[in-house]
């Protein structure tokens, strides 16, 4: 069964998320309350894709966003906000989260984004093995890790398809748009901002230096390049 965790303390819009998931096909588990979540997920271990709303009492959405990646960066996380202001999705995403989806939202968005992030988790097989080796970085897209200097790199997935895209077109520069169509997927209906926050959080992880990056560099106006 296709898992995901619904965390959500107002029990109706819980109960339309997971009555929305079940009819696509999903065996959704349901918390209301962060230390709920937690456990939820550590009797759950395959579970693929979890909901947090940002709002919490006690153990806020962002903080288990940041204790489950803590422990899982292959887990896609969708945090669900009533905000608008651009520090909490900034903040959302840099602490881990695949994306957010801003209340009141209608069951197809909620669907076609979970849908989306399942299979670039790995819910679903992908036909791809072998690597790319690009010093001092080793990609390895068969079990879809990365090295550099032979240390692993810890990377969620949606890092992982960023990376992969950059290596797989070194000195070329890409758009945001392509970005953003590559990675999410035509469907996503989300804002573009999110692939620069995917780049900051990238830069944190693979530079020598994140504020003078050598490897992902800005063109500016455009987009991003891999610098090599």
């Amino acid at each position: 069964m296709k898992k995901v965790l619904v965390l959500e303390d107002e029990d109706n819009i819980r109960s339309f998320v997971v009555i929305n998931l079940k009819r696509a096909g999903y065996d959704t588990l349901e918390a209301s309350s962060g230390e709920e979540a937690l456990e939820v997920v550590r009797r759950n271990p395959d579970i693929r894709v979890a909901l947090l709303d940002v709002m919490l009492p006690g153990i806020d959405g962002f903080e288990v966003c940041r204790r489950l990646r803590a422990d899982n960066a292959k887990i896609g996380i969708i945090m669900l906000t009533a905000r608008t202001q651009e520090m909490d999705k900034v903040t959302g995403l840099m602490t881990g989260a695949d994306d957010y989806v801003t209340k009141p939202f209608s069951p197809a968005e909620l669907t076609a984004r979970v849908d989306a992030l399942y299979r670039r988790t790995g819910g679903e097989p992908v036909m791809d093995s072998g690597e790319i080796r690009q010093a001092p970085f080793l990609l390895n897209t068969r079990n879809r890790t990365l090295e550099k200097n032979g240390q692993r790199i810890k990377l969620t997935q949606v890092e992982y398809s960023v990376i992969k895209l950059f290596m797989e077109n070194p000195g070329k520069a890409l758009s945001r748009d392509e970005i953003l169509e590559a990675v999410w997927g035509r469907e996503y209906l989300g804002e573009v901002k999110i692939v620069d926050v995917n780049i900051r959080r990238l830069r944190l992880k693979v530079e020598d230096d994140p504020t003078n990056p050598a490897y992902i560099t800005t063109v500016w106006g455009y987009g991003y390049k891999w610098g090599f």
